[in-house]
């Protein structure tokens, strides 16, 4: 009878404690009245100390003009994010300088049809040698003279007509540049998708905190009970060595958990444009807002805004330009020049007007190769365009189909976490109550922790397949 009393009262410290730190959704069994006997008193449990987190080092406030002072102090929403990344990513400021250089390129092609003016002076000293005259040339009658002569030039010359040449290279460097400006664009959809993926990330390593938190709290609270349970006897060592387990199992994984998100945070940082170790505090975006997807609408949207798609048909348009320019290598030049300048031994003016026609006739086929050269690249060109088409509509469709998936997997896990919840609240009441084992407890701890990662997962995953979605679309 003693012993009997002894292990209610066991259960019912166990239970009392059970109540306080359970999860928040999970309801603990409620015991029957007791018979009125006075209980024996509980063992004070050893309680396991959780894993405390580590403490961030106190941040001095950055420069006011420095880009770290965007971020301090404030909770950043995936937009602010993404604003502030695509102002400081160093990558997008270096493509902008390719474009930059491209474009000059096209004023260099260009200058060809301007007039060309330059200036010269140039000076020359001669001395020459000789007899004088009415002596001997053999005698003493030799002497040397020097004479000194300069002039100043100005020379003009135009290129009358190229047969259309000239302004074929520039629409080449003016396609080229073009390519370039949408390789700025795509950098900087790159950089966004990073972005609000390690948004995501941050988000989804700090949910997973909470879960490994709380199943640690729930296997430290069946370490309580097994060892109350084995100090009257009633159970055996086995179970309070798999609870102490199950504790350790728990904690590391909140150790990864925490690393993760450690990991998380310097990837954004540095997607930013921002320093590894910058500290960023950010909204939680994990929330499942459904939309409607238009998969016919989103492929001409995606052909008509893809950087990679408008490169393509530029790099078609380049290699067609280059296509004329060399079949016009066949035609000749027609240029104007002249002159204007004085000399000075005589301080004549000289001038000069001249007009030229230049020809090559043969050139041992070097033009025929080029020219054939350049029919090839336009076909190949032709060709990419149409593999770029059938990238970006499989990528769309790809993108629609993970998103379908993520959506359905929220509900299953929704209803997975419900269901895990409810079966580690059974099997907690009747370990308890002394009815059921430590691997039936374990199992059903398990399983919640797992449904709440697979739900958390899923939550992720959904804001994810939205990013690549808008990437694949050709949105920022």
């Amino acid at each position: 009878m003693r012993s009997c009393v002894t292990l209610w009262a066991v259960g019912c410290a166990a239970l009392l404690a059970a109540t306080g730190v359970a999860h928040a959704q999970t309801q603990p069994v409620t015991p029957a009245p007791p018979p009125p006997v006075s209980p024996a008193p509980p063992m004070p449990p050893a309680p396991t100390p959780p894993v405390a987190p580590t403490p961030a080092p106190a941040q001095p406030a950055p420069p006011a003009n420095s880009p770290q002072a965007r971020v301090f102090g404030r909770i950043l929403s995936i937009d602010d994010a993404v604003a502030i990344a695509l102002e400081t990513q160093p990558s997008i400021q270096a493509r902008l300088g390719d474009y930059a250089a491209a474009a000059f390129r096209v004023d260099q092609e260009f200058s060809r049809l301007l007039p060309q003016l330059s200036a010269s002076w140039t000076a020359a000293r001669s001395q020459n040698a000789g007899a004088v005259s009415g002596t001997s040339v053999t005698g003493d009658g030799d002497r040397t003279w020097s004479t000194t002569s300069s002039g100043p030039r100005i020379s003009l010359s135009q290129v009358l007509f190229d047969f259309g040449k000239t302004w074929a290279s520039t629409n080449v460097a003016r396609r080229l540049a073009e390519v370039a400006l949408e390789d700025t664009e795509l950098q900087r959809q790159l950089v966004t998708q990073t972005v609000k993926e390690s948004f995501t990330n941050i988000n989804f390593a700090q949910r997973l905190i909470r879960v490994n938190e709380q199943a640690l709290q729930r296997a430290d609270l069946n370490l309580r009970s097994a060892r109350g349970f084995f100090e009257v006897g009633t159970r055996p060592k086995s179970d309070v060595t798999r609870a102490e387990v199950d504790v350790a199992n728990a904690r590391v994984d909140v150790i990864r958990a925490r690393n993760a998100e450690r990991l998380a945070r310097v990837a954004l940082a540095t997607a930013m444009g921002l320093p590894a170790t910058t500290p960023l505090q950010i909204e939680d975006n994990l929330i499942y807002q459904p939309v409607s997807l238009d998969p016919a609408r989103l492929v001409e949207e995606a052909l008509r805004q893809r950087p990679e798609s408008r490169q393509a048909r530029l790099q078609a348009d380049a290699a067609e330009g280059r296509l004329r320019r060399a079949s016009r290598d066949f035609l000749p030049d027609i240029t104007g020049s002249g002159f204007y300048g004085a000399q000075r031994t005589d301080l004549s003016e000289v001038w000069e007007l001249r007009l030229s026609l230049d020809w090559s006739i043969f050139d041992g086929g070097n033009r025929i190769a080029r020219y054939r050269e350049a029919r090839a690249n336009l076909d190949a060109a032709q060709a990419r365009v149409k593999a770029t088409e059938l990238d970006v509509s499989r990528e769309v469709e790809q993108a629609q189909n993970n998103v379908i998936e993520s959506q359905e997997r929220i509900q299953a896990a929704q209803v997975a976490v419900t269901s895990a919840q409810e079966n580690f609240r059974l099997a907690q009441g009747r370990f308890d109550a002394g009815v059921g084992t430590i691997l039936e407890l374990t199992d059903a701890q398990l399983a919640l922790t797992l449904a709440q990662n697979t739900e958390a997962q899923a939550l992720a995953d959904y804001r994810i397949a939205l990013a690549r979605l808008d990437r694949a679309t050709g949105r920022r």
